[in-house]
């Protein structure tokens, strides 16, 4: 039995209320074919594979963390990806920063398979990042289990120090380091920082993990799918193979 998007979106709200996004996002019913769903692609990026993927499987919406329409558009041919949500006949959902910040999304999946415990895990970085204690380690081995685990390129920094506080900003969320600082961080595990990030940890003495953007966000459209499945039980849910880290490794 179908559902409409409207329904789906509804349930989204739920789970990541969009008044949690920040003010210069775009989330919502960003692209509306208009057609009723049975079948749902979860995905990190809507691109133009996972289009393509949820078209051959009949699919009807995409769910997605990253916004398909972010900069205002000033021209739009087919070959582009809203126009080839439209031409399928498939629409796109989107929620991004409300998604980050929601309680069990982007970071406390991350903060939950980082280890970081929940009894006394705090919200910062605009209540997008998760900071709390985890048993005794390093920044190496917190590096070594995000490669192992978020099979995505990981580098870092590591001055020495013991981490015991440990705090995480998934995505692009290095900027965030001095507040981790401030927060009582040993460590900032993050998915991208800028090169004089890292210069400010080995200053103020601190660990960085920078594990990738799509390594550090990838995880939640499985909960998507999960949370969608469980809302809807006559909907086929699933994460979209092609949705893959767009970076290729060199192993050196």
């Amino acid at each position: 039995m179908s559902v409409t998007v409207q329904e789906i979106l509804q349930e989204l709200k739920t789970i990541a209320p969009p008044e949690l996004a920040c003010s210069w996002d775009n989330v919502g019913l960003l692209v509306d074919a208009g057609r009723p769903v049975d079948k749902v692609l979860t995905a990190l990026d809507i691109t133009a594979d996972v289009v393509r993927e949820a078209a051959a499987a009949g699919c009807q919406l995409i769910v997605s963390h990253h916004p398909v329409i972010f900069d205002p558009m000033k021209r739009i041919t087919a070959a582009d990806v809203p126009a080839m949500l439209l031409q399928n006949g498939i629409s796109g959902i989107c929620m991004h920063t409300n998604l980050d910040a929601a309680p069990g999304g982007v970071n406390d999946t991350l903060a939950d398979l980082l280890g970081i415990s929940r009894e006394d895990r705090r919200n910062f970085a605009e209540n997008c990042g998760r900071i709390g204690t985890v048993r005794p380690t390093t920044t190496g081995a917190i590096a070594q289990f995000c490669a192992e685990t978020l099979h995505s390129g990981v580098k870092f920094v590591d001055t020495g120090r013991p981490v015991t506080r440990l705090a995480e900003v998934s995505g692009g969320g290095g900027s965030y380091l001095q507040e981790a600082i401030d927060e009582g961080a040993d460590c900032l595990v993050t998915g991208e920082a800028a090169h004089h990030i890292a210069l400010l940890a080995r200053q103020k003495g601190v660990g960085l993990v920078v594990a990738g953007h799509w390594g550090t966000e990838q995880g939640i459209a499985d909960v998507l799918a999960a949370r969608l499945h469980t809302a809807f039980p006559q909907l086929e849910v699933r994460h979209a193979s092609s949705d893959t880290d767009p970076y290729t490794y060199l192993n050196v």
